[in-house]
């Protein structure tokens, strides 16, 4: 049973579903039943049109859901539409998607957890992880959402901000899901760029965004060890960093400087293009790293972005003006106590270094990231 190609379709299958006449909340439900029913049949009967098939189910189901006195001359309506068996029309409205869920009406965070949840394939629970929410808090917060687009049609216009930011998230949590994601958020930003007007006011976010991805993207290869373990970006092979990517994320990232109306996210594409210029990590640019820093948190004043800045400012200017950096800092953010572990480590304090990478691993998000927050610290207890 090929869950990747169920996930991949089922964006699609909604986006159909909605355009025929359904509403969003309902499509979704019904798309999910489909995708049940995928399950249960597909393995011992597989459809030679997946996506048609799915499309199919999915109409049924949402008809058998509109059955009532209430809705019963739109459901004839509905049945009246129904188009006759055959091909699925070939067009890609993922990107539309995105844009329904990233509607005006619905407040950021709502319009990025809906988004993940009914187009990016995340679980509820995933999401939740993402915002450090209750799983049930995030559940009442997409339902809301689905109830305020319920009555949305494509042709309403979504926030572009919204869309780069659910793009960006959802990047970032291809790397740990189950369908790649990231390659799919690149796809999709790529449209964006291609659609957008070069004189429209966020096209050069947009441009930043998509070189950000382009570079992180570039990383890829380098991240794991053959045995699933992260590998820290200092100590990556960067003979298997994928060039390609990298030039072509620095020429758009040049092009959206040269604008003059820097961004959160073109000032978070030059990091990482500083990052990929360097030959080894021994030769990074810390200095002006720690200068883009600067403009990154002028322009967000992020809680994240001054955590990472701290790490910069201790390469820079060395750990203690590091650790300096970091005592400012909100001590409950994620990761501020691996943070700390690092430069208590580079301050020569191992013992400290090593206690307090045994507490990140306990708060560690993910399973990758417990492991290897465990080695260094018996990495650090060998040393003593």
């Amino acid at each position: 049973m090929d869950e990747g190609l169920l996930r991949s379709l089922s964006p699609s299958v909604l986006a159909i579903l909605v355009r025929r006449g359904a509403d969003f909340a309902a499509a979704e439900d019904a798309v999910q039943d489909a995708l049940i029913e995928a399950v249960r049949v597909w393995p011992t009967d597989p459809p030679r049109d997946p996506k048609g098939w799915l499309v199919t189910v999915a109409w049924r189901r949402f008809l058998d859901a509109t059955r009532s006195e209430v809705s019963r001359r739109r459901r004839e309506d509905l049945l009246d539409e129904e188009p006759a068996p055959g091909p699925t029309p070939g067009t890609d409205d993922t990107l539309a998607l995105y844009f329904l869920c990233a509607h005006p009406s619905l407040t950021p965070s709502s319009a990025v957890a809906l988004t993940l949840r009914a187009v990016g394939g995340l679980t509820t629970r995933q999401i939740a992880a993402a915002y450090l929410v209750p799983e049930a808090t995030m559940a009442q917060r997409i339902s809301r959402a689905k109830r305020t687009v319920a009555d949305v049609r494509f042709d309403q216009p979504g926030d572009v901000a919204t869309v780069l930011r659910v793009l960006y998230l959802v990047f970032n949590e291809g790397y740990s899901g189950d369908v790649d994601l990231a390659v799919e958020a690149i796809r999709l930003t790529r449209q964006v760029a291609a659609a957008i007007d070069t004189r429209h006011i966020f096209y050069g976010e947009v441009a930043g965004l998509l070189a950000l991805m382009l570079l992180h993207h570039a990383r890829r290869d380098a991240r794991t060890a053959p045995d699933g373990a992260l590998v820290p970006l200092p100590e990556q092979d960067r003979g298997r960093w994928d060039t390609t990517s990298i030039a072509e994320g620095v020429e758009i990232l040049q092009a959206a400087l040269a604008r003059d109306r820097l961004g959160e996210f073109q000032a978070q594409a030059a990091i990482a293009a500083l990052h990929a210029d360097a030959l080894t990590a021994a030769e990074t640019d810390w200095v002006q790293i720690l200068e883009w820093y600067d403009e990154l948190a002028r322009l967000t004043d992020s809680p994240v972005v001054r955590l990472n800045r701290a790490v910069a400012v201790g390469e820079a200017d060395g750990p203690r003006a590091g650790l300096a950096a970091l005592a400012a800092l909100d001590h409950s953010l994620p990761r501020h106590t691996a943070v700390a572990a690092y430069l208590h480590e580079r301050d020569g304090d191992l013992a400290k270094a090593a206690r307090l990478y045994i507490e990140a691993a306990r708060q560690a998000p993910n399973l990758a990231e417990r492991d290897h927050l465990t080695r260094q610290a018996a990495r650090l207890n060998a040393r003593r």
